[in-house]
């Protein structure tokens, strides 16, 4: 499986490329505000195609580029963050939403083909939305109403994105958690924007801490990827929500 990264200007939101190998279909998650040339360079390098385009919430940082990424492929949110979709920086609040607005340089559009993320993605062991890629979206609310956090496991091709650390299973696959701003290096996504709520987060916190294998490699929207072991033994806020403080 091959992990690519980029990182947009606006916001320095990181932006992943998953696909089963070079010159296949790709998912992309996360297309921010001036993500669109450097994933387009980063496709023709390794002869992808967009497949899909998901989001793991509805934060005009981590959506800005979906239409212009997208082209024809279809875009997939979690239902409760669609809303988000009609006027992303309106939605950050009347402070937030103007200055992102000009920091992201260009209009919004709103990709076409918006739809939910399909439901067999929210159960079992996913779904597969490209050829070779099967992707799990499990619902992580508190950060916004919408938040998922994306998993993806096989064998991994990730040239400079896996953090220090992270150990294959002994039959050489890793799991990866895709996890927007839900959880970072040592802290969590903010709670206080519109649709952010402080329980919910704590709620999902303890759930990701108990349901995902310590070696899980999060892979956040800002910052440095980790591994869940680590952040289980370090991460005031998880340890706080899991009692372990």
């Amino acid at each position: 499986m091959l992990l690519l990264r980029v990182t947009a200007p606006a916001l320095e939101t990181h932006c992943y490329v998953v696909a089963s190998g070079e010159g296949r279909p790709a998912v992309v998650v996360d297309p921010g505000a001036g993500a669109a040339g450097p994933v387009a360079e980063l496709l023709a390098r390794h002869r992808l195609t967009v497949g899909a385009v998901v989001l793991t919430h509805g934060h005009a940082d981590h959506l800005w580029d979906a239409a212009e990424v997208a082209g024809d492929a279809p875009v997939y949110a979690a239902a409760p963050d669609l809303y988000r979709l009609d006027d992303p920086a309106g939605a950050l609040g009347p402070e937030l939403g103007p200055m992102f607005a000009q920091l992201a340089g260009t209009p919004w559009r709103r990709p076409p083909g918006a739809a939910p993320i399909p439901g067999a993605l929210l159960s079992g062991g996913g779904a597969e939305l490209v050829p070779g890629v099967p992707v799990r979206a499990v619902p992580a609310p508190g950060h916004t109403e919408g938040s998922v956090v994306l998993l993806v496991r096989g064998p991994v091709d990730a040239p400079g994105v896996l953090p220090d650390g992270a150990e294959p299973d002994a039959d050489g696959t890793y799991t990866v958690g895709l996890c927007g701003d839900v959880i970072f290096a040592g802290s969590m996504g903010r709670t206080d924007l519109p649709g952010g709520d402080e329980k919910e987060m704590a709620s999902t916190l303890r759930t990701l801490g108990r349901a995902l294998p310590p070696a899980t490699v999060l892979l956040p929207g800002h910052g440095p990827a980790t591994v869940l072991a680590h952040e289980l033994a370090t991460n005031p806020y998880l340890r706080e929500a899991l009692g372990t403080r």
